[in-house]
């Protein structure tokens, strides 16, 4: 049986991924920028894994999609996480908590935010993780390119979690604010709101959410719980929970997909 992997790169998760499905007796062939095309060689694999959520890769997964060879996860449930507008409605949709957000011009959201609005998390519009993120405090800080669209959220202060899941395991690290994955965070035990997040997250996507991430922050003020970044794939660069993670998400994928071993 032969597995296709769309990465950003051969080495890091991909690769463990690719040495554990070899390991088990399939072929496994990772495509990255350097050797990803669209054409009927792609068609030749029995399944893909999506790794990264890149527009090429994304597209790319759309078209192996269409042509009926299933893509874990599936790209349009990828989208809706990499995309920021895309998430927000649907983490709202799930029931769960989420920043209120302003969308517009600088100039427009100059004229229409308030000093009680402030302060906001400025993030672009296709992206994940803390990459682009600028915390806005005035609105003296809103001195962008006026011609295009800005894409702002309420900035909650509080305790910021990372929490990953791998089918029923729940990993949780207390992170520095809008810091990235790979930052130093602590382990500690997942709180009960945060177990419950996570419950409501996955019944809601019924079956599609495997594994994945969510940023949280528990706001001070009120103990109320925010999900502020959804992940589909994430590194799991701080995995600290003592179950080998590259192994259940593999079980996982072959479990959704009724491949036997």
């Amino acid at each position: 049986m032969k597995i296709g992997i769309l990465s950003k790169r051969k080495e890091m998760l991909a690769g463990k991924l690719k040495e554990h499905f070899e390991n088990k007796g399939f072929e496994v062939k990772i495509y990255t920028l350097d050797n990803l095309t669209f054409n009927d060689s792609l068609l030749e694999n029995d399944f893909f894994i999506l790794k990264s959520k890149k527009l090429f890769f994304l597209y790319a997964a759309y078209y192996i999609e269409a042509n009926n060879i299933p893509v874990i996860p599936g790209p349009n449930f990828s989208y809706m996480q990499k995309n920021r507008i895309e998430s927000h409605f649907l983490i709202k949709r799930a029931g769960l908590n989420v920043p209120d957000i302003f969308m517009g011009t600088p100039e427009t959201l100059k004229k229409s935010l308030q000093p009680r609005d402030y302060p906001l998390i400025l993030k672009p519009i296709m992206s994940s993780g803390s990459h682009g993120i600028l915390r806005i405090n005035t609105v003296e800080d809103l001195n962008f390119d006026q011609n295009h669209i800005r894409y702002l959220e309420k900035y909650i202060i509080g305790e910021h979690y990372l929490v990953y899941f791998i089918g029923k395991e729940i990993c949780t690290l207390i992170k520095p604010p809008l810091s990235n994955e790979h930052a130093h965070m602590e382990k500690i035990n997942t709180p009960n709101d945060i177990k419950k997040a996570i419950v409501k997250w996955k019944k809601y996507l019924k079956g599609d959410a495997l594994f994945g991430h969510l940023d949280m922050v528990k706001e001070k003020e009120t103990n109320k719980l925010y999900i502020v970044d959804p992940g589909s794939f994430p590194a799991f660069s701080k995995w600290k929970c003592k179950l080998p993670f590259i192994q259940m998400i593999g079980e996982l994928i072959l479990k959704k997909l009724k491949v036997k071993i």
